[in-house]
């Protein structure tokens, strides 16, 4: 008898193990367009194909990337420029405006999973303007049953404090009543999910003294960081955590999941902290953190969506750090060995 319950237990833990990688196994990549020398969207979705992708987050709806990739079986998140924001809340045919330009005309040829409304504008002047956006872009959707498209927005680490422990974060003073109402229109939906841009890059680069190289590259062999119940072998696991404890105390918002819409590592700009070697071990390990782990020690079984920042380097931002994001230069090539995704 002991040893039926023994053989049970043991398929169950494979069975879950198989779960989350299955669940988990999302890895897409942002498509910036900031440079003067990339490659025209054809050419840029069949890079995506050929290295199999399946993921693509766009920050606006350009119209030629929106054509190369009908029929191309690529999922993309789309995104509501920021200066679009303000109007899309104030006015309900501006969203189904822009539903039927950006979305009625592709909806049969592409796979859109999500629409992110803003990207970083909390807080700010027009933070107060993303939650009313949403519900307005959930209702034009509704108007032409597109009810299955999820709608989020992504905001930028900056809206926690007390980010140490991770249980001692919550949001700021300036960000809580933006991200509450955020939370609201989420938590109406089904799977609610809430982006946020988190990149360890940064608060290693602010303090590398303090902060680990081996905590912000997933390469510590023991916990870093113990957090009650919870241990922390990466910097990356305490930011998602970060904003699951400041969502549980901004409100009843349990349903919301965290995904990742940007994450990655400069592989030049910054003397000895960026290279490509420090970038090619941050983006092979968060791509294995996210395929073979799932979730978090707060929410090991939270299904993750998970995107590297950021297709190109893209000469057009500001020099230095900014310009060298990108897994490929302009001429197609591997700025470091990457691939597969898996």
């Amino acid at each position: 008898m002991a040893s039926k319950w023994i053989f049970h237990i043991l398929w169950l833990i494979i069975a879950i193990k198989d779960i989350r990688q299955s669940t988990s196994a999302d890895i897409g990549i942002c498509y910036g367009t900031l440079g003067d020398n990339l490659p025209p969207p054809t050419e840029v979705v069949a890079l995506f194909k050929q290295y199999n992708v399946g993921k693509m987050r766009l920050y606006d709806p350009n119209l030629d990337i929106l054509e190369a990739l009908r029929g191309q079986e690529i999922e993309v998140i789309l995104g509501v420029r920021n200066e679009d924001v303000q109007i899309m809340a104030s006015s309900q045919s501006a969203a189904e405006s822009w539903v039927l330009k950006n979305v009625v005309n592709y909806i049969n040829d592409i796979q859109f999973t999500f629409f992110v409304v803003g990207n970083e504008i909390v807080p700010g002047e027009l933070a107060q303007f993303i939650a009313p956006a949403m519900q307005n872009l959930l209702n034009a959707l509704r108007l032409y049953s597109f009810d299955g498209i999820r709608v989020t927005t992504s905001v930028a680490s900056t809206v926690l404090q007390n980010s140490y422990p991770p249980s001692a974060s919550e949001f700021t003073p300036n960000s809580l009543g933006p991200i509450t109402e955020i939370l609201k229109v989420l938590s109406a939906q089904s799977c609610p999910v809430l982006m946020i841009n988190a990149y360890p890059y940064f608060a290693y680069a602010g303090d590398p003294i303090n902060v680990n190289l081996d905590f912000a590259q997933f390469t510590a062999t023991s916990p870093v960081v113990i957090d009650g119940e919870f241990q922390y072998m990466n910097l990356l696991d305490a930011i998602v955590d970060g904003f699951y404890w400041a969502i549980e105390k901004a409100g009843n918002f349990s349903d919301i999941t965290v995904g990742i819409s940007e994450s990655g590592w400069p592989s030049a700009g910054n003397g000895r902290l960026t290279s490509p070697e420090l970038a090619s071990v941050y983006n092979k390990n968060f791509v294995k953190s996210i395929l073979d782990n799932g979730g978090t020690p707060k929410r090991p079984f939270a299904y993750m969506e998970a995107f590297l920042f950021a297709m190109f380097n893209e000469n057009l931002k500001p020099v230095g750090v900014e310009q060298n994001w990108g897994l490929f230069y302009p001429n197609k090539e591997p700025v470091y060995p990457l691939f597969p995704l898996s």
